[in-house]
Formats: C-alpha cells, sequence, structure tokens
C-alpha cells in the first residue's frame, strides 16, 4: 500500500490531472502527468482500471493492485523525484492477462522517462 502522502483521492484532483495535457504511454500503461510543482510538496499518485476494460471488479482490482504494488517498490527503492505535483496510471485491456514482471517493467519504464 502507497504512503497515505502519495495518493491521489479527490476526483476533482484526477480531473486536474487529465486537464493538464501530459501523458506517456507504453506497453498498456498510460501515466497522465498533472501540472508542475513550485516547492517541496510530495507527489500523489493514482490508479484508474476503468469498467470497460472487464465487467468484473476482480479483474479491475488485480490490475490496480499490481501497478500500485510496482509503485510502492520504486518509491521504496529509489524515492520518487519529479517535476510533477500528480501522476495517473491508466490501465488497458492488455494487461488482463499479464503477470507482475511485465506490469513492473512497463511501470518502472515510465517512472523513468521522467
Amino acid at each position: 500500500m502507497l504512503l497515505k502522502e502519495h495518493r491521489l483521492k479527490k476526483r476533482s484532483a484526477f480531473k486536474a490531472t487529465y486537464r493538464s495535457g501530459k501523458s506517456l504511454h507504453k506497453d498498456g500503461i498510460t501515466m497522465f502527468c498533472g501540472r508542475e510543482k513550485a516547492n517541496d510538496i510530495p507527489v500523489k499518485i493514482g490508479f484508474v482500471v476503468s469498467k470497460k476494460i472487464h465487467k468484473r471488479a476482480v479483474k479491475r482490482n488485480r490490475i490496480r493492485r499490481l501497478m500500485r504494488e510496482s509503485c510502492r517498490l520504486y518509491i521504496k527503492e529509489r524515492g520518487i523525484t519529479t517535476k510533477y505535483v500528480s501522476l495517473v496510471f491508466t490501465a488497458s485491456a492488455r494487461l488482463l492477462d499479464k503477470d507482475f514482471a511485465y506490469i513492473n517493467k512497463a511501470l518502472v519504464s515510465l517512472l523513468e522517462s521522467l
């Protein structure tokens, strides 16, 4: 589980991140970057898996858990230093049958491209 200081929770925060316009895509994961930050506030991270991906919540939650764990391990090992206030990771249907190693590799490459 991500630390409380790194969680993006409010719907308005998600919408603001989407409106910023900057996004990167890699292997079924799209990363939206929020506005640039001015001071040393922690980066907020959110995860989205739409009902369009799969109708069953169990499948959607599994993808969300794998992305969250990958991000948590990345922050624990390397820390996260980015110029953005918020990041939102959105999954596509390509991730339904993928394992943790595949999702971890895609998410780490997105985070390192910042």
